[in-house]
């Protein structure tokens, strides 16, 4: 009004009429609509940061702006294994137009606190039998997203450790949670095929890590699989940590733990992942119905060794692994 009044004054009415209307039109143009992301990390924010990064990253590309029409929306936990139905009831509240949810338990939570919203799994280790899909083709309720293939890659874990040591006969399995369990559970049955002895390191929370490394002091294990789960890899420089100290070769998923020290991983690329977690995102918001978005199963695959942690350990790595490995960390 203050524009028009001005224009009014200086030139006359009828004279400005017509592109006055023009104006008028222009200026009274409805905003671009701002959609509402809900984001459940799993864990605490800063351990995964990378990953979101990557999310958002990919939402610009499709045309997704923060602050001009999107708005993200994040409730992460304080601490490693920390429940995420407070967060996820306060994610519901604000009535985001779809949520995207990391790993079994904050996408449990989100499911039950927003059952009518769309959810994007980025990832849940095993969709179908935690409840959360009908079928990996046919989702059928409000949840769609990316799978782990966990219990999958677990005993070519097992299979890639006893070759960079393979005079080792006792392995340790440190987890948390059902998604740990289903994995330890799968590792068992690979271990008995491979002839391998397996203890069971159960950990609840971060506190009690030490504690896990003790038991398998005790137990005589030589080597380590870490369970593909949010809380093992949030706490991915503590164990690999504590792995060193204990002079433990270790096998992880994601290749951030061996970033971060762990001696080898092997298993999806996790910033394709939050990739793709996008591009349903961005399909959802454009109308998409999550009950007809089939699941997405890994396709690509790091195997990364830490050579600087081998040579700490005093390892020197097997021809048929470096043949494997698609990167190195000198």
């Amino acid at each position: 009004m203050i524009h028009r009044r001005a224009l009014l004054t200086a030139a006359g009415a009828g004279a400005l009429a017509a592109p006055l209307a023009s104006w008028a039109q222009q200026a009274g143009k409805a905003p671009e609509k701002i959609w509402r992301v809900g984001i459940l990390p799993g864990g605490p924010l800063a351990a995964r940061q990378y990953q979101w990064d990557a999310f958002i990253l990919q939402m610009r590309k499709l045309g997704y702006v923060e602050g001009t029409n999107v708005r993200y929306d994040f409730r992460a936990p304080d601490k490693e294994g920390a429940p995420n139905e407070e967060l996820a009831v306060e994610l519901a509240h604000l009535e985001p137009n779809v949520i995207l949810a990391t790993g079994a338990n904050a996408t449990a939570a989100a499911k039950k606190a927003a059952p009518r919203t769309p959810i994007v799994m980025c990832p849940s280790a095993d969709p179908v039998g935690q409840g959360f899909v009908a079928s990996l083709r046919r989702p059928g309720g409000n949840i769609t997203g990316v799978s782990l293939l966990t219990q999958d890659m677990t005993g070519k874990r097992l299979q890639l450790l006893r070759e960079m040591v393979p005079r080792v006969s006792r392995f340790g399995f440190i987890w948390n949670g059902p998604t740990g369990k289903a994995q330890l559970e799968a590792a068992e049955a690979a271990a008995r095929q491979l002839g391998i002895r397996l203890l069971s390191l159960e950990t609840g929370t971060a506190e009690a890590l030490p504690a896990a490394f003790d038991a398998a002091f005790k137990g005589g294990v030589q080597a380590l699989i870490i369970a593909a789960e949010p809380f093992t890899f949030g706490l991915r420089n503590q164990i690999a940590a504590l792995a060193l100290k204990h002079r433990l070769p270790s096998i992880a998923a994601l290749p951030a733990v061996a970033d971060a020290g762990g001696l080898m991983t092997y298993g999806p690329n996790d910033l394709e992942y939050f990739r793709r977690a996008a591009i349903y995102a961005d399909k959802i918001l454009k109308g998409a119905n999550p009950a007809e978005l089939p699941v997405e199963q890994p396709t690509l695959f790091d195997f990364v060794v830490n050579m600087k942690t081998a040579k700490a350990l005093g390892i020197k790595v097997p021809q048929v692994v470096l043949l494997q490995a698609n990167r190195l960390i000198e």
